[in-house]
C-alpha cells in the first residue's frame, strides 16, 4: 500500500476534521484571551490552582496557549501547534492532578481536549495520517 493510499483525506473526513479542529481553536482563542486581561476571576482561580496572584503569570499562559493555537489553526504547522497545545494541556493535567480536582470533569478535561484536537489534526492531515494509519 503506498502513503497515498494510506493518507488520502475523504472530503467528509476533511470537513469533520475541521469542524472538530475549529471546535479547539474556538476554545482555546476563549481561553487565551480571557487570561491577557488583569481579571479578578481569573487571578482568583489561579491562585486556587497553587498559581502565583500575579497577573504578568496569566498574561503569559494566555499568550503561550493563542501562539500554540495559531501554530494549530495554520494548516503548514498544525502538527507543531498539535504538539505545543498537548504540553499545555498536560500542564492543566498535572495542575488539577496534584490538586486532586474531580477526575472526569476536570483532571480528565484535557485529555478530552486533546483527543479532538488529534482527532481533528487526523481527519484533516493526509502526513499525520501516514503516520498514523488506522485502515487496513
Amino acid at each position: 500500500m503506498t502513503m497515498s493510499q494510506t493518507a488520502s483525506v475523504t472530503p467528509s473526513a476533511l470537513w469533520t476534521g475541521r469542524g472538530l479542529s475549529a471546535l479547539i481553536v474556538l476554545f482555546m482563542t476563549f481561553d487565551g484571551v480571557l487570561k491577557l486581561p488583569p481579571l479578578d476571576i481569573v487571578t482568583q482561580t489561579m491562585v486556587q490552582l497553587g498559581w502565583p496572584a500575579d497577573p504578568d503569570v496569566s498574561r503569559m499562559l494566555g499568550i503561550v496557549g493563542l501562539v500554540s493555537t495559531a501554530l494549530y489553526a495554520v494548516p503548514r504547522t498544525s502538527v507543531l501547534g498539535a504538539v505545543l497545545l498537548t504540553a499545555y494541556l498536560g500542564g492543566a493535567i498535572a495542575t488539577h492532578a496534584r490538586l486532586g480536582s474531580p477526575l472526569f470533569s476536570h483532571t480528565l478535561f484535557g485529555v478530552y481536549l486533546g483527543l479532538i484536537l488529534w482527532g481533528g489534526l487526523f481527519l484533516r492531515n493526509p502526513g499525520v495520517r501516514s503516520l498514523i494509519p488506522f485502515s487496513r
